[in-house]
């Protein structure tokens, strides 16, 4: 069986945790730089706030509703997830973190001596009880089969108390006909679509479809999880991949007009990407660089030009990123337009085991033992205390995310740590 665990409207919570005048009342979360709503309470979701709502459009609605409005706190978010995956990882040894707010378990050979009901009441009361976080929890066969179960546990938690158990097909046959196709795990919009015009409109219709069917129109990844579905695990764990692009993109606290400072951000942003490419082991074959002005000022001309230049070798080398990557900026710079955001993506990605090799040009040998030596710094002292010259070296205020509703770091600075006065 497998047990999908959620944490209920996490970064919401995580605020009501240390802030419990909270409680009950609407809380929005924003994106990097306060740009759009990325996370919102029951409360808002009630008076209609929708998610990816741009900021500056739903002023009226935050006031009129007095909304709580936070900005991103990576740092508190990151240390509460870490607490919440730890406790989680002491029921079973088969443990696999999801996202930052959600993580599968499975319990391997519990089927005769535990109640799973029992177990998922347990999961809820010790994570509420160690961390004042409210978890919902899904119990399945499969991994697919618990996520429609924790999808119940939260749409109907009068029922179980935020704990919904499939185990029998009674029990899998009815939770498939009240979950519609577009809810299914791994099947996006444009699949809901192709499906519904078949007449598949739930999970239940999905899953009576022909196997040779579901093979011969959506493939191995389409069978995969009709089985899963089906009550047949066929989705383990997930394994981590390389990814195929790495990018590096920041939209501007404020305008953006010469080519320095576009220099230094995009040299910033090439660094952090080879960081990334050595990271996985891997290198890039092809780097590309964007520039764009903000879409929402219409008085100020619009200009977003992209333009990518092949590597000589494949390379995760800090040096030769940016070097291409400034390449690429002189040639789409134009003076004249403020630009709002920029970026690097590095493509074409291969292990860097297996490399074609250049009969005219190659690798500096010296770089890898550079890079290793800057990566070993970064890692020990901390992050960027080693820089390329084009970087800057101060805090620049134009580079920092705007980020004006930002709470206490409640648990990772010593200055934000919260103060009881006993009277």
């Amino acid at each position: 069986m497998y047990a999908l665990v959620d944490c209920n409207n996490f970064y919401a919570s995580v605020q009501r945790l240390f802030d419990p005048s909270l409680i009950g009342k609407p809380i929005i979360v924003l994106s990097n730089n306060d740009g759009c709503v990325i996370a919102r309470s029951n409360e808002a979701k009630e008076i209609g706030i929708k998610m990816g709502a741009v900021f500056h459009q739903i002023t009226e609605t935050i006031i009129q509703y007095q909304v709580n409005v936070f900005s991103s706190n990576y740092p508190l978010l990151g240390d509460m997830s870490s607490r919440v995956m730890s406790m989680l990882s002491e029921f079973t040894p088969d443990f696999e973190i999801y996202s930052i707010d959600e993580a599968f378990l499975q319990f391997k050979g519990y089927e005769h001596f535990f109640d799973f009901y029992d177990i998922g009441k347990e999961i809820r009361r010790k994570i509420w009880k160690g961390l004042g976080i409210p978890v919902s929890v899904g119990i399945a066969p499969t991994k697919s089969l618990a996520k429609c179960a924790n999808k119940f546990a939260k749409k109907y938690p009068e029922l179980g108390g935020h704990v919904c158990v499939l185990d029998s097909q009674d029990k899998i046959d009815k939770a498939l006909k009240k979950t519609e196709i577009g809810d299914v795990w791994g099947i996006g919009r444009r699949l809901t679509k192709r499906l519904k015009t078949i007449g598949v409109n739930t999970a239940y219709d999905f899953v009576k479809l022909n196997t040779l069917y579901i093979e011969s129109e959506f493939g191995v990844v389409g069978k995969r999880l009709h089985r899963d579905l089906s009550g047949i695990p066929t989705i383990g764990p997930e394994e981590v991949k390389a990814k195929k692009i790495i990018a590096n993109t920041r939209s501007f606290a404020s305008h953006v007009t010469t080519k320095e400072e576009l220099a230094e951000r995009i040299a910033t942003f090439a660094v952090t990407g080879s960081e990334s490419l050595r990271k996985q082991k891997t290198c890039s074959n092809l780097i590309g660089v964007f520039l764009q002005t903000n879409p929402f000022r219409q008085d100020l001309p619009q200009y977003s030009p992209f333009l990518a230049f092949p590597t000589d070798f494949p390379t995760s080398s800090s040096l030769e990123i940016v070097k291409f990557a400034l390449r690429a900026l002189d040639k789409i710079y134009k003076p004249g337009y403020h630009y709002k955001k920029a970026g690097v993506m590095m493509m074409e990605i291969t292990p860097e085991e297996i490399q074609q090799l250049n009969i005219f040009t190659e690798a500096n040998p010296k770089h890898k033992a550079l890079m290793k030596t800057i990566d070993a710094i970064n890692q020990k002292v901390g992050k960027d205390k080693v820089l390329l010259g084009i970087q800057k070296f101060e805090k620049n205020k134009k580079w920092g995310m705007r980020q004006e509703y930002l709470s206490p770091c409640y648990t990772t600075r010593m200055s934000d740590i919260p103060i009881l006065k006993l009277k």
